[in-house]
């Protein structure tokens, strides 16, 4: 497997008696059954058609703290693993379409964000190199003939408007796809183009942020963590962030405010007996954020539920609404999970508190980066202004241990990272079984061949 000598590895302040070591030399000892029991539970669910996970690494634990089904960084991945994309990718579309062979992707309306068209941009040429015809259709209402967006990588995106046929198809001018490819999260809800399609959409629209919640995402990672603890003989909690939840909030009208206050309360009371187990001697804190809603909007850190009841207006305000300006109608209190990671500086790049995000296309590992942000502590969302990604940093991708050397060597450390975030792909993979059974409109029986 190639690597890079110039990534930078985060400086890992991991005390070496602390929990993670142990789980660390768990996953190396018990590669071969941990890698059979992923096979089975893909037989049994297949996976999302690829993913992201923002996770945490705390020392005494490594847990997943959110879950992407639209990822948007493919541009921050190292170059050197192109060929392990593009057979995830090859993988993938066989999985979904054995005889597909053009694709239409769909990304999100904003078009001033260079770094996500960046994204975009990388993800075409992968599924290009493929081995697929791609085209990048745009649901825009403003856009009425093909504009040609240039890069600063030097790369040029062309976007199409898109054209529903009256038998239920969509194409762009001269090209009629097999399958549509989201990489919009739908914060904006379900497109009246998109649905009923006589090709499949993937990920299905069930699984945008209209619909979606975290709460559910995390109800079935609970299930999917116990089921891994009982096959590795760990506490579950080594790998999963515990969390509440309430009915409806509205933070502007103070509606909702106690019930969070008084769910905050009890899962520090949750954290403390964790960390009195462990002999952890962090500082608890719980995370308040949307239940629906990504780019680390409607987030806040809490310490106690007294904070909930005296919320100035400004926080209020953040907290009120998302992306698209999604109002805020529900949050997950989640267990904070602080990172003990951290990038250095490079003249360049500020030093700051790093989280490792892994990504993954189909069931394979394909690699990862850092997001560092100087602004923010070990206790903040990094995903916030000032975030920053250190490009290049996994030297490896993460898909098997190294067997001769230290427990906690980097090789080891990011194959955990691998081992976490396909557990957290795998609850979401039965996220989108739930949604197929919901939907069986989504399951296409004669899909179109590309034009």
């Amino acid at each position: 497997m190639p690597t890079q000598p110039e990534c930078a590895v985060p400086d890992l302040t991991t005390a070496r008696q602390a929990p993670l070591l142990r789980f660390e030399s768990l996953l190396r000892e018990h590669a071969a059954d941990i890698e059979a029991w992923f096979r089975a539970q893909w037989r049994a669910t297949p996976p999302p058609f690829y993913g992201s996970v923002d996770l945490r690494n705390a020392g005494f634990k490594l847990a997943p703290v959110d879950t992407n089904l639209f990822p948007a960084g493919f541009n921050n991945l190292n170059p050197a693993f192109e060929p392990l994309c593009i057979q995830a990718l090859q993988a993938a579309f066989e999985r979904v379409m054995p005889t597909a062979c053009g694709v239409l992707l769909i990304p999100e309306n904003h078009t001033r964000n260079q770094f996500y068209l960046e994204n975009v941009a990388v993800l075409t040429e992968l599924i290009h190199n493929a081995g697929y015809r791609v085209h990048v259709g745009s649901l825009r209402d403003d856009l009425h003939e093909p504009e040609t967006l240039p890069l600063a990588s030097g790369r040029e995106l062309v976007l199409h408007p898109i054209q529903r046929t009256a038998d239920g198809h969509v194409r762009i001018d001269g090209f009629t796809p097999c399958l549509v490819l989201l990489n919009n999260d739908l914060s904006g809800g379900r497109p009246a183009l998109l649905e009923n399609l006589g090709q499949p959409v993937i990920p299905p629209l069930g699984v945008g942020w209209s619909s979606r919640l975290k709460t559910q995402h995390f109800t079935q990672y609970n299930a999917v963590g116990a089921e891994f603890g009982e096959l590795l003989g760990i506490d579950p909690w080594w790998v999963t962030p515990m969390f509440r939840n309430c009915g409806s909030v509205n933070f502007k009208e103070h509606e909702g405010e106690d019930c969070v206050a008084r769910n905050v309360e009890l899962l520090l009371e949750d954290i403390r007996a964790k960390y009195k187990q462990y002999n952890v001697t962090e500082e608890p804190f719980v995370i308040v954020k949307a239940d629906a809603g990504t780019y680390g909007m409607g987030v806040m850190t809490v310490k106690s539920g007294d904070e909930l009841r005296h919320l100035n207006r400004k926080t209020r305000k953040k907290m009120s609404a998302t992306k698209e300006g999604r109002e805020v109608d529900a949050v997950i209190i989640q267990e904070g999970v602080p990172t003990l990671e951290r990038v250095d500086g490079d003249g360049e790049l500020p030093g700051g508190p790093a989280e490792p995000v892994v990504y993954m296309i189909d069931h394979y590992v394909v690699g990862g980066f850092y997001r560092v942000n100087a602004g923010r502590s070990t206790q903040e969302n990094l995903n916030a202004p000032g975030a920053r990604f250190k490009q290049l940093a996994f030297a490896e991708p993460g898909v098997h241990p190294h067997h001769g050397g230290e427990a906690d060597c980097h090789t080891n450390r990011f194959y955990a990272y691998g081992v976490v975030a396909r557990l957290a792909l795998l609850a979401a993979a039965r996220e989108i079984a739930h949604v197929h059974a919901a939907e069986p409109s989504v399951t296409v029986a004669q899909p179109v061949e590309a034009a």
